[in-house]
């Protein structure tokens, strides 16, 4: 495990890992020292907590409670995981006005809203940008807040056999989110018909087939509006969307702005950051 701190403050941290753990490595019991959300770019791993275990992949968000016991586990794949986690200090626990119930969320599965922040704060923490990397995650902080007490990741009781499939089919989905693809593609990958693999992928990850092909699409283009000079029309085509008023609608109910004022606040243009965290106020 790779641990690198991208920012410490009093009041909220941010910290890069990268971990390397495959089916081999032995899993081992961690204690959460805080609150903290995690937000997977990367890669994929099993997490286990409060007696329910979750299957992450990119676009994942991972909670936890401080003094919670949990395991991270790699039995599945050896590709490999990174996140980027950020902690909270009770005081800004307190000031955000975290609802109950809040910090018991263990996980949530791949949403849009939390994506395009998430691509938004690790390109501020490389240098890709010109914000405040302590400005996106209190955004990204404060959005999850609202959106936690409404979804939950699934934790149903699924065969692991059905589970590394799920999760195969997520890794395959976002190797190829940038080509046309249809359910029938995805299933085979798999091994499944078209109806069973709908229904495996959405009882373990959360979400459809399809939610998680458009959220991906979603997330690489926030990370190229972040970081590239590329117009948008060439973002919309290179992430895999074939229409540009689509892309335009679909990043907008994501961001709750369009591609170019994402853009503009990624250089620096704080106003829309002043006004959403307003709407919080």
């Amino acid at each position: 495990m790779i641990t690198t701190t991208a920012l410490h403050q009093g009041s909220i941290s941010v910290i890069d890992y990268r971990c390397d753990a495959g089916p081999s490595d032995p899993a081992f019991a961690e204690l959460h020292r805080n609150n903290s959300v995690s937000y997977v770019r990367r890669g994929s791993f099993g997490y286990r907590c409060g007696g329910r275990l979750f299957d992450m992949v990119a676009g994942s968000v991972l909670v936890g409670r401080a003094g919670d016991e949990y395991v991270c586990t790699h039995e599945h794949h050896a590709c490999g995981d990174e996140c980027l986690s950020f902690h909270l200090s009770p005081a800004l626990m307190d000031e955000i006005g975290s609802r109950a119930g809040v910090w018991h969320t263990v996980g949530l599965p791949p949403l849009p809203e939390l994506m395009v922040l998430g691509e938004l704060a690790q390109a501020a923490a490389e240098g890709g940008n010109e914000l405040g990397l302590d400005e996106v995650a209190l955004l990204f902080t404060m959005r999850f807040v609202a959106l936690a007490g409404r979804r939950e990741a699934a934790a149903f009781r699924v065969a692991g056999r059905d589970r590394r499939r799920a999760v195969e089919a997520a890794l395959w989905l976002e190797a190829h989110a940038h080509q046309p693809v249809d359910l029938d593609a995805a299933a085979q990958q798999v091994g499944l018909s078209p109806f069973h693999f709908l229904r495996l992928f959405a009882r373990v990850l959360g979400v459809t087939p399809h939610q998680y092909l458009v959220r991906t699409r979603l997330r690489h283009a926030a990370q190229l509006l972040a970081t590239d000079e590329r117009p948008v029309t060439e973002v919309a085509l290179d992430v895999g969307f074939s229409d540009l008023s689509n892309f335009v609608r679909s990043f907008h109910r994501a961001a709750g702005v369009s591609p170019r004022r994402f853009r503009q606040a990624a250089r620096g243009d704080r106003k829309i950051f002043q006004e959403r965290l307003a709407l919080h106020a």
